[in-house]
């Protein structure tokens, strides 16, 4: 490798309400800082919603994963265990007793490409760290306004502009568009993390998995 990190632009594809996601993300960060010394990331994330279709009030979650994967009980909550058990070896907390309900994300997703268009990688990226915490962490609901207006001045951006965005439809097409695309090109499960718009890596990996592709993909771009 060269003295100069070589920069890797990364579309992380993903949804508010996806544990998966959550796990993947901190996962890559971690990879991405035992490679920051080879490896610059650009990070985008980018607009994906389980259930596009949610009613307002949320479902009950147990109930909502029994029947669309039709798993029994029991059997969803020791995938919950797994899950919360894997978060904690990145350094995620879940507490899925407090996560009763899924919500529908498209008013988060709205909020999360305004920073995309309007505000830095950074701004970005904790308003999702924000928002995956809000949800499994604190079981908090992630279509609230409220509740994505607290996070938005908690993290010291622009409320006003936020509330703006929340009482129109600024966005909507553009975050439909984006999830269209996606859709269109194959992305049916999340994370799905793109990187130079070529490279797919599905799932939440291990750190060392995505620590290896960001080694050998940079390499190839080198």
């Amino acid at each position: 490798m060269s003295d100069q990190p070589k920069k890797l632009k990364i579309d992380f594809v993903s949804d508010v309400s996806c544990p998966w996601c959550a796990i993947g993300l901190k996962a890559l960060e971690q990879a991405a800082d035992r490679v920051k010394n080879d490896v610059q990331i650009d990070l985008h994330f980018q607009p994906f919603e389980l259930n596009a279709d949610m009613v307002l009030e949320g479902e009950d979650v147990i109930e909502h994963l029994q029947r669309k994967y039709g798993a029994p009980e029991e059997q969803m909550r020791k995938n919950q265990q797994a899950i919360t058990e894997r978060g904690a070896g990145v350094g995620f907390t879940f507490n899925m007793d407090k996560r009763s309900r899924i919500y529908n994300t498209f008013d988060a997703h709205r909020l999360l490409h305004w920073l995309d268009e309007e505000g830095t990688s950074e701004q970005q990226t904790a308003l999702k760290h924000a928002l995956f915490s809000a949800y499994f962490t604190e079981g908090e609901n992630p279509s609230d306004h409220a509740v994505l207006l607290r996070l938005v001045r908690e993290l010291g951006l622009n409320e006003a502009r936020a509330k703006a965005i929340l009482e129109s439809d600024e966005y909507a097409q553009d975050v439909r568009e984006r999830e269209a695309f996606y859709h269109q090109h194959g992305i049916n499960s999340v994370p799905a993390v793109i990187i130079n718009d070529r490279h797919l890596i599905q799932g939440g990996q291990p750190v060392e998995a995505f620590e290896q592709a960001l080694r050998q993909i940079a390499q190839q771009a080198a």
